[in-house]
């Protein structure tokens, strides 16, 4: 077991990185970001084979892999892990970015929804967003325990964990949860070196927000940041390239809230 007391940050060389929900949006920006950092990525995604491929193409440098598993099964979740670090030769960076987003379709108010479908939904954001996170996060960290590497696991939170979400409670819950989930991870991990955080990005312009929206994101959008628009999916990779890097270790446990001061607290 390493020990915390006095060891300084390790200096990055190629790391190996599995980057859930990379099909497009924030994982495809995260990919690349790594990938042009010359670390080897592991291309998660559930059913978007045709993005998959065109973010594994977008990877400069070799080594690369595609992943498919649904992680909304917790056995999947433990293979996908597996796989990951049997293609790359090993597994030092986690980014768990695979999410059930918020969609008109997904919309359920407690007002107004009925049980059905408000007990459908619920288990639908918690077995992606929450489950499937953690379990990950579990079959990483034994790996990574098991190696002795200084690894490291980054969630992809949310704003809304924060501020709620009128219309998609169990979006916010489930975000909140996540940001709790790498708090205790962190503590639990720092006596392997294994750093743990978590990022709460508002409004980014993904692919998800442009087909609900159109090319132009409403005013009233944009006008929640004082910047007047929202974040780009490679600023949000850039504030990850960071909280994953062997000098971030100090930054374990931390929420790094990513809103363009649309929200403070």
């Amino acid at each position: 077991m390493v020990t915390g007391a006095g060891r300084a940050p390790q200096r990055s060389g190629v790391r190996h990185v599995l980057v859930t929900g990379a099909s497009r949006g924030i994982g495809r920006a995260v990919a690349v970001r790594f990938a042009e950092a010359g670390h080897r990525i592991a291309v998660h995604y559930l059913a978007r084979t045709a993005d998959a491929r065109r973010t594994l193409r977008l990877l400069p440098g070799e080594g690369h892999t595609l992943i498919q598993g649904d992680l909304s099964s917790p056995e999947e979740c433990r293979t996908v892990v597996e796989e990951s670090e049997r293609a790359l030769g090993g597994l030092e960076v986690v980014v768990n970015n695979a999410a059930i987003a918020t969609s008109p379709a997904l919309r359920h108010p407690v007002v107004g929804t009925d049980f059905a479908t408000w007990t459908d939904t619920w288990a639908q954001f918690t077995n992606i967003n929450l489950l499937g996170a953690a379990h990950v996060s579990w079959a990483a960290a034994q790996s990574m325990v098991a190696s002795g590497v200084p690894g490291r696991i980054v969630n992809i939170g949310s704003r809304g964990a924060f501020r709620g979400e009128l219309e998609h409670p169990a979006y916010a819950v489930t975000k909140a949860a996540l940001h709790a989930l790498g708090q205790s991870l962190a503590i639990a991990l720092a006596p392997h070196g294994i750093a743990v955080t978590s990022i709460a990005p508002g409004f980014t312009a993904t692919e998800r927000v442009t087909e609900r929206f159109g090319s132009e994101i409403p005013a009233g959008i944009t006008a929640g940041s004082p910047f007047g628009r929202i974040a780009t999916p490679d600023e949000i990779a850039a504030a990850v390239l960071y909280l994953a890097s062997p000098e971030a270790e100090w930054a374990s446990g931390a929420i790094l809230d990513f809103n363009g001061a649309s929200h403070l607290r």
